[in-house]
């Protein structure tokens, strides 16, 4: 059974009372980001070092219960050893080690390991001195047998700094952690408010450079910005992805209602306003899947969501249109431009997939904004017809073009198969 060693003795600063385990990161305590990477890493038994239970420990045991994983909270050495079998797995993560999750599983899935760093950078971070040239990096794994030693230690030792120890005595294999893992934020030890502050900062950047890969479109990067920005104060004041999600729910039912009553261009800036809140909810939850193990919010809402605004963005552009209603004019003709401009915006990206511009076609900011706009001061039905128009004919010139320069390059490179003898 692979189990996971966690601690939560050591002060945060110089006040007391204060623990580091306890430090706020993305309004989570370091000990739940570190939860979650125990269960990532396939921890079935996740033991807490602790002088007492608190209402934090309860709440973090119906967590850990969640995931199918059995939770202990004990304060001495002697409590642990009955929990570590010698055929355990054991994942020891040191006092305040906030890390992001890709870079533990890295360095501890291949095996038994204890992870350092070299003294003469980390002592003045935190860790803790191995010998005359290295440090721990707060993060090692052994064999549960290795444990058994802690039965000999008197009470006050520090079980982390003994776990270490007996690894090390035990020859466990030493790896070091690449000190870019340091200087960019990835690997650190949390001992302050005023470190927890800063490293929310990193630690939210890291993840949104993560969503950032591949992404172009302004609306994308405005939900980037706003998270990276108010993300702390919004996760703080315990504000779940799911408000988020309910809140874009709200502005995009506002959006139809003033649609209804007549003012069409903020019905469409309001539509787009709603798809901007669904993104910035998006990533938010996706930072909890990857951190935390949170459930976040599922792809299927997410995609039901963005249908419901596109099909908001037809009935409006069917009210707002000129088209004059019965008589010769078959009914739903007013929608039949406004629908074909949307399932042109949705198979553009499909179509041409290296297209950065195909992928701004999938930004509902700027397709609300641009139909707000067009709603205000152009012919409406005549640019939607446009549009469409425009988007068909791009696609099948691009496609066109791509061929030809594909079929450019296979004459180049000639016969796939050349000639293996030479003709007399």
């Amino acid at each position: 059974m692979r189990v996971a060693v966690l601690s939560l003795i050591e002060v945060a600063g110089e006040g007391p009372g204060a623990l580091r385990g306890y430090l706020p990161i993305g309004g989570r305590s370091i000990l739940r980001h570190q939860i979650g990477l125990a269960l990532s890493l396939g921890c079935k038994r996740i033991i807490v070092m602790a002088e007492g239970i608190s209402g934090e420990l309860v709440a973090l045991q119906h967590v850990v219960e969640q995931s199918a994983a059995q939770f202990h909270v004990v304060a001495t050495a002697r409590s642990l050893v009955p929990l570590l079998q010698p055929e355990d797995d054991v994942f020891v993560l040191g006092d305040g080690l906030l890390a992001m999750p890709d870079a533990v599983r890295d360095l501890l899935e291949p095996g038994p390991v204890v992870l350092t760093l070299p003294v003469e950078t980390a002592l003045a971070l935190g860790y803790e001195r191995i010998d005359i040239n290295s440090a721990c990096a707060a993060a090692m794994r052994f064999p549960g047998r290795v444990a058994s030693g802690l039965a000999d230690l008197p009470p006050e030792w520090n079980v982390q700094s003994a776990m270490l120890r007996l690894a090390t005595q035990a020859r466990v294999m030493q790896r070091s952690v690449t000190t870019s893992l340091l200087d960019d934020g990835r690997w650190r030890i949390v001992r302050s408010e005023d470190e927890a502050h800063v490293a929310e900062r990193s630690w939210l950047r890291l993840h949104t450079d993560i969503a950032e890969v591949g992404v172009g479109s302004p609306g994308e990067q405005i939900a980037i910005a706003i998270v990276r920005r108010a993300g702390p104060a919004l996760l703080h004041a315990g504000t779940r992805p799911a408000v988020l999600g309910l809140a874009a729910g709200v502005v995009g039912l506002l959006g139809g209602g003033l649609g209804w009553s007549g003012y069409f261009a903020a019905g469409f800036a309001l539509l787009g306003l709603a798809w901007l809140i669904e993104r910035i909810a998006a990533l938010l939850g996706r930072i909890e899947r990857d951190s935390l193990l949170a459930s976040g919010v599922a792809r299927r809402s997410v995609e039901a969501f963005h249908v419901l605004i596109d099909a908001g963005f037809v009935v409006l552009a069917a009210w707002r249109s000129d088209l004059p209603s019965g008589g010769t004019v078959p009914w739903g003709a007013s929608a039949f431009a406004p629908l074909l401009l949307v399932l042109a915006a949705r198979l553009l990206p499909l179509a041409l997939p290296r297209r950065r511009w195909a992928h701004w076609l999938e930004d509902r900011l700027l397709v609300g904004i641009a139909l707000a706009l067009a709603s205000a001061a152009l012919p409406f039905d005549l640019t939607i017809g446009a549009a469409v128009v425009t988007l068909v004919g791009a696609c099948l010139v691009t496609l066109q073009l791509s061929r030809r320069q594909g079929a450019s390059e296979s004459n180049e490179a000639g016969p796939p198969n050349p000639q293996l003898t030479s003709r007399p």
